[in-house]
């Protein structure tokens, strides 16, 4: 049995994504960061980051999003979320690794600067220099996606679910004005029947516990 650890909404949210999409059995465990569980020494053990997701498929111990995403893509192939063709997997990592270093970093300086930093350490300055590249890089994933309905064209693949979260992500803090393609790709993936909820949802889901 697959072993996910997760807490909505993380990055984890991309594994259960992949992991619902590929209809492959799994156990889900929580690991509420509000609580501070991360910190325990038995997840520490899993993961000695204290991050989410963390994975166990038997002796495959996996963290990192995208790197548990390629892993599930590749074992379970008959979906075809994972290319085999060297050319369409360069593509495909390409997109992935596009989401991980020039959307995600900036999105991350943001929530660091705002959120999550002590006051103290704070920098609001860089707050503006990240929506700045964020929208430099955003400006052209929409140039990719105007002939396109997914990331790898007419299909559903991999990058998908780790690009939707990102933009979803994006989207809660404002980032995707006046970007009504990336919107609705937003809204065509998150509306696939093995989705997970949405950002928003999953606040809404915490605020009431």
């Amino acid at each position: 049995m697959i072993r996910l650890f997760e807490f909505a909404p993380t990055r984890s949210m991309r594994v259960r994504w992949m992991l619902q999409e590929l209809e492959v059995s799994f156990e889900a465990t929580t690991i509420n960061l509000l609580r501070g569980d991360h910190t325990r020494a038995d997840y520490l053990r899993i993961n000695p980051a204290g991050k989410l997701p963390a994975l166990i498929d038997n002796d495959v111990v996996l963290t990192e999003s995208v790197a548990i995403v390629l892993y599930l893509g590749q074992k379970y192939p008959a979906k075809g979320f994972v290319p085999s063709d060297i050319r369409e997997r360069a593509q495909l990592d390409r997109w992935l690794m596009f989401a991980a270093t020039e959307l995600e970093q900036p999105l991350w300086r943001i929530a660091r600067n705002a959120n999550l930093y002590p006051p103290e350490k704070r920098l609001p300055k860089d707050i503006d220099n990240a929506r700045d590249d964020f929208t430099a890089m955003i400006t052209v994933l929409n140039e990719h996606m105007t002939s396109r309905r997914y990331v790898m064209g007419d299909k559903v693949s991999a990058a998908d679910f780790v690009m939707a979260h990102t933009l979803d992500w994006a989207n809660e803090v404002g980032l995707l004005a006046g970007t009504p393609l990336l919107q609705a790709y937003i809204e065509r993936m998150f509306e696939r029947a093995k989705a997970p909820p949405r950002i928003a949802q999953a606040l809404a889901d915490i605020a009431r516990q």
